[in-house]
Order: structure tokens, then C-alpha cells, then sequence
């Protein structure tokens, strides 16, 4: 009976130092966050960057993005950013760098990089590749995909879940768009309504007036 309770509490001790070292593995990724984002719309999109090394500090990170049109960073004291384009000027990625003199991210230590992006892809998951550099030079690619059955690779890339476009906002947007037309329009017909009348009262004056003159001359 000894023996069995022994061996029960072993392999629980090892499940659980499984658990637990899984889970430091994956607080060591670098990761994204962007609560309420939605495919098609604009969201701030938080990177979390751990430095895993124990002797280097984090002194660059660049993410690549989906070609927004829109990209702004965050200020962050010590570092400086960069938006990076292509030869079509589309926005392709987005570099942070620590500033010389700053120590960048140190050993144990973690960073969080925001940058608001614009519209997002139409599609429920949106991958940003990431590549951190380390103050030895060596560099972390972050850029494997998923796999198949679910299991994450040594170095997954950042993803972000994004929420469908609300139908509503679309129907909402497009009876705006409709109502700013039906005001265009009536304010267009209003407006040649009271040119009409300006006229026709125009001409009554006129009317009038050679009315008045043609009785001046017989009187």
C-alpha cells in the first residue's frame, strides 16, 4: 500500500513539474495580444518579448506586418522605432531598437511593444514573424507556424485571433451612408424649391414694375 501511494505521489510530482515547465516554455515566447480585435478594422496590437538568454540583453525586435495601411508605434523610453516599406511603399514591418547607452531588455526581464495597425486581414488568425536580436548578435527568429494537430513548434510565430465583422456594423454603416444621401438630396431639392420661388417672385416684380410704368405713361 506504501509502495502504490509512493509511486502515485511520483508521478504526480513529475505531472506536475511537466505542467509547470510547459508553461515557463511558453511565458518565454514572444507573444501578441490585441483584445476586441476584428478582421478588417484597426487595433493596437501588444507584442510581450522575454530576453530567454541568460547572458545577452534583447536589443532590436522587428515584426513583420500584413501590409496595413496604417501603422504607428508607441513611444518607449529607450528605444527608438522604424516602419519599414517596400519598393510599392506598402508598410511591410515595423523595427524597434534599443538606443545607445539604453541596456535594451536584460536577463529575466521582459518588454512589451505596442503598435496600432490597420485594417487587419479578413481572417480569423493573423501571424506576425518576428526576428529578436540579442546584444551577442545572435538572432531569434519567431515564424513557425502551428502544426497541424495543434501542437506548437519551438519558435511559434505571434498570432492574434480576430473576431468576424459584425454584419450590423456593415448595415449600420451603409444606412448612414444612405441617409447622408436622402439629406443630400433634400437639401438639393429644398434649395431649387426656394430658387423656384425666388424666381417666380422675381418675375412678379418685374411684372409689376412695367405695370406700373405702362399706367405712368397714360396718366
Amino acid at each position: 500500500m506504501r509502495n502504490s501511494l509512493l509511486r502515485a505521489s511520483c508521478t504526480t510530482a513529475i505531472a506536475a513539474g511537466l505542467v509547470l515547465a510547459t508553461g515557463a516554455t511558453a511565458a518565454a515566447h514572444v507573444t501578441a495580444d490585441a483584445p476586441g480585435a476584428q478582421q478588417g478594422g484597426y487595433s493596437v496590437v501588444t507584442f510581450r518579448v522575454p530576453t530567454e538568454s541568460e547572458t545577452a540583453n534583447t536589443v532590436a525586435l522587428t515584426v513583420t506586418l500584413p501590409t496595413p495601411k496604417s501603422a504607428r508605434t508607441e513611444p518607449i523610453p529607450g528605444w527608438s522605432s522604424k516602419i519599414e516599406r517596400n519598393d510599392k511603399s506598402e508598410i511591410t514591418a515595423v523595427t524597434w531598437t534599443a538606443e545607445p547607452g539604453a541596456p535594451g531588455v536584460g536577463p529575466g526581464q521582459f518588454q512589451r511593444f505596442a503598435v496600432s495597425v490597420g485594417p487587419l486581414p479578413t481572417k480569423a488568425t493573423v501571424s506576425f514573424p518576428t526576428k529578436q536580436t540579442y546584444s551577442d548578435g545572435k538572432i531569434v527568429s519567431w515564424d513557425q507556424p502551428m502544426g497541424s494537430d495543434g501542437t506548437e513548434p519551438e519558435h511559434p510565430a505571434p498570432s492574434v485571433t480576430l473576431a468576424a465583422e459584425k454584419a450590423g456594423e456593415d448595415e449600420h454603416g451603409s444606412a448612414a451612408e444612405a441617409s447622408d444621401h436622402e439629406t443630400d438630396d433634400a437639401a438639393d431639392n429644398t434649395a431649387r424649391w426656394l430658387g423656384g420661388i425666388g424666381l417666380a417672385l422675381g418675375l412678379l416684380g418685374v411684372a409689376l414694375g412695367l405695370g406700373n410704368v405702362i399706367r405712368g405713361r397714360r396718366s
